[in-house]
C-alpha cells in the first residue's frame, strides 16, 4: 500500500475532494480484518518492541476526529496488542479549572511518552484550534499578547508546528490520523449507538449536539490541516467510513515510521555477556 497517498502535502492547499471517506473497502472488512491486519499487527508488535528495548525514540501518536469516527476503535483492535509497558494512551476532555490557569499546551505534557514508548493521544491540543472557535468561548486574556495582524488560530497553529518541531527534533516522531468520515455515516453510527442497548453507553447527547456545526467544524478542518501538516509531523486523511481499511492504514503508517527509526535490541557487553554464561552454568547445576 503506498500510504503517502493518505498524506497532506506541506505548503499545498488542502481540500477534502481530494481525500475520499470512503474507498469502497466495508465489503472487504472480514477480509482485511481476518487476512491483513493480524500479520501487520505482530509486524508491528515485533517493532515496538525493538523500540521500546532500545529506548532512543519515541513516537506521539494523535488522533483527530469528530465523534464516533473510530478512534477509540483503532485503540482497541490495533494498539491494544502492543506491550503495555511500552504504551500509554491519554484521552483529553474539555479543560477542567486547573488546566485553564495554565497556558492552553500545559496539559498536554502530562500525555507525552518516555524514548522507548508510544503515547497516544486520544483527542489533543488540535482541540484548542476548534471547539473553543466554533462555540466562540476564547477568554480574551487567551490571546497571545504582540502577535500583530495574526489571528489567535494563526498564532496556535504556528506555536503547534513549534511545539511538534521541538519533539521531532528531540527523537519523539508526531504521527497524526484525521478520522475523515461522512456525514451519512455519522448519523448511521450514531443511530446505532442510540438504538442498540448495547452500545448506550457509548451514546452523549451533546454527540447529536455537535453535529449540528458539521460544516463549520469541515470548513475549521480544512485550514487546520493545511496549516499544520508538515514535513516534521505530518497529518494522514483516513477513509474512515471504511473501519477496518482505516485501521490497515494506521497499522502501514506505524510500521513505516518505526522502521524509519530502525530500533535495535541493545547488544551486551562482553562483561556482562562472561557474568550471564557464569549464572547459566550455575542455573543448569542447581
Amino acid at each position: 500500500m503506498d500510504i503517502n497517498q493518505y498524506k497532506v502535502s506541506p505548503d499545498k492547499t488542502f481540500n477534502f475532494d481530494d481525500f475520499k471517506s470512503s474507498e469502497n473497502e466495508k465489503k472487504n472488512n472480514d477480509h482485511i480484518k481476518e487476512n491483513i491486519v493480524p500479520e501487520l499487527t505482530k509486524h508491528l508488535e515485533n517493532l515496538h518492541l525493538k523500540l521500546h528495548a532500545a529506548e532512543q525514540n519515541g513516537i506521539i501518536v494523535v488522533l483527530q476526529a469528530l465523534d464516533a469516527a473510530g478512534k477509540d476503535e483503532v485503540i482497541s483492535y490495533i494498539f491494544s496488542n502492543l506491550s503495555a509497558q511500552g504504551l500509554k494512551t491519554t484521552s483529553f476532555g474539555k479543560p477542567n479549572e486547573t488546566d485553564l490557569k495554565h497556558d492552553y499546551l500545559w496539559r498536554y505534557h502530562e500525555g507525552l511518552p518516555e524514548r522507548g514508548q508510544i503515547g497516544i493521544f486520544n483527542r489533543s491540543y488540535y482541540e484548542d484550534v476548534l471547539a473553543p472557535r466554533i462555540h466562540d468561548s476564547v477568554e480574551e486574556y487567551e490571546t497571545p499578547q504582540g502577535n500583530g495582524d495574526e489571528s489567535i488560530w494563526q498564532t496556535r497553529y504556528r506555536q503547534i508546528n513549534d511545539f511538534e518541531r521541538y519533539l521531532t527534533e528531540n527523537g519523539f516522531e508526531v504521527i497524526k490520523f484525521f478520522f475523515n468520515m461522512s456525514k451519512d455515516e455519522q448519523r448511521n453510527r450514531l443511530l446505532e449507538r442510540m438504538t442498540n442497548k448495547d452500545k448506550n453507553w457509548e451514546f452523549s447527547f451533546n454527540d447529536v449536539k455537535e453535529r449540528e456545526y458539521w460544516d463549520d467544524y469541515q470548513k475549521i478542518f480544512a485550514e487546520m490541516l493545511e496549516a499544520t501538516s508538515t514535513e516534521h509531523s505530518p497529518w494522514y486523511i483516513l477513509p474512515a467510513d471504511d473501519e477496518w481499511h482505516t485501521r490497515r492504514i494506521v497499522t502501514e503508517v506505524m510500521i513505516d515510521t518505526i522502521e524509519r527509526l530502525n530500533p535495535e535490541f541493545p547488544e551486551i557487553s562482553q562483561e556482562h555477556q562472561d557474568k550471564l554464561n557464569e549464572y547459566i552454568e550455575k542455573l543448569k547445576n542447581d
